[in-house]
């Protein structure tokens, strides 16, 4: 565990000290937004990687942050400092709610991915017809530039403290690669009867791990709104953030620790790049940018971090054929 914790104190130096340099807030920007989807697809990892439940129902928890931090501001008067730990333990109950109803119940694989995709479709109809969230109008935080406030005049504040959180969901990771609690979840995950049969409790272990997810999950969602401003049903609970946050860690590589990261930088970058170069060709930026996805996907099933390995066994196969 002390090499992972090395390599994750290098990584938040590295970044912190590049991004003290940087002066383009362009690049300061994709920095950030890399942060963001790493974060987005790490706090996906935890449940679908190590605990081997796949959601599609993430934006769930991002939708409960990121309304109970815009929230806390406009009718509590919390600070935003203050409101962000209680996004993140609304968050977190909210996991808790969704296992306790998923998990007492033994759904798991596709039922399970679908009651959580369920879950997000029946809280934005909610939100969407509620006062209090703002209905489809949605809520706008007021621009009180400053610190204090956690509205920073440049991206670099938003910056270190994206970095902040990234760095302690990297460290939750590693903990679980190497605890005895990550131990249980990962039995869980490759067989449940024989996880039991030895002790494991799973729905205490499935319900830790959504919990952890979905905390990190409510994390980000606070922390779009305190960038943007605004947050509605559509953003909040769409299935666009959920799929953003897969995708990243499938890409990059379930269940390990720096697969979603990777995944996320290469695939915002990828975004990126063919939006520059192909914008005035309507929809070919995502035509190539699908295409990416899929040979990467067939070619690469462990992801980019388990590149190598996918590659070796894929031309170890075509030997055997011929």
């Amino acid at each position: 565990m002390n090499r992972d914790l090395c390599a994750i104190a290098l990584f938040g130096v590295a970044l912190a000290a590049f991004a003290a340099f940087v002066q383009s807030g362009v690049l300061l920007t994709f920095v950030m937004m890399s942060l963001y989807a790493a974060l987005l697809s790490q706090a996906w990892n935890i449940l679908g990687g190590y605990g081997g439940q796949l959601s599609f129902g993430h934006a769930l928890f991002f939708g409960v942050g990121a309304y109970a931090q815009a929230l806390g501001q406009l009718n509590l008067g919390i600070n935003p400092w203050l409101a962000l730990p209680m996004a993140i333990a609304f968050g977190a109950l909210a996991g808790l709610a969704v296992g306790g109803l998923t998990f007492r119940y033994g759904l798991k694989g596709s039922y399970f991915a679908l009651v959580t995709l369920a879950f997000a479709e029946v809280f934005r109809i909610l939100a969407l017809s509620a006062s209090f969230t703002g209905g489809g109008v949605g809520l706008m935080v007021p621009l009180q530039e400053g610190a204090a406030n956690m509205q920073f005049a440049s991206r670099r504040g938003y910056v270190y403290l994206l970095l902040a959180i990234v760095v302690l969901a990297l460290a939750t990771t590693a903990w679980l690669r190497h605890s005895r609690f990550g131990a249980y979840l990962q039995a869980v995950r490759d067989n449940e009867d024989a996880a039991r049969a030895i002790g494991v409790n799973p729905l205490r272990v499935k319900l830790g791990g959504i919990a952890l997810s979905a905390a990190f999950m409510s994390a980000a969602g606070a922390f779009y709104v305190q960038v943007f401003q605004y947050i509605d049903p559509g953003i909040a609970f769409g299935s666009a953030v959920s799929v953003e946050a897969l995708v990243g860690a499938i890409v990059g590589g379930m269940g390990t620790l720096w697969g979603p990261v990777l995944g996320a930088v290469v695939l915002h970058g990828l975004a990126d790049l063919t939006r520059n170069l192909f914008g005035e060709l309507p929809g070919i930026s995502m035509v190539i940018y699908g295409v990416v996805l899929i040979l990467i996907v067939m070619f690469l099933p462990r992801g980019i971090s388990g590149g190598g390995r996918s590659l070796g066994q894929l031309f170890g196969k075509e030997r055997a054929r011929v």
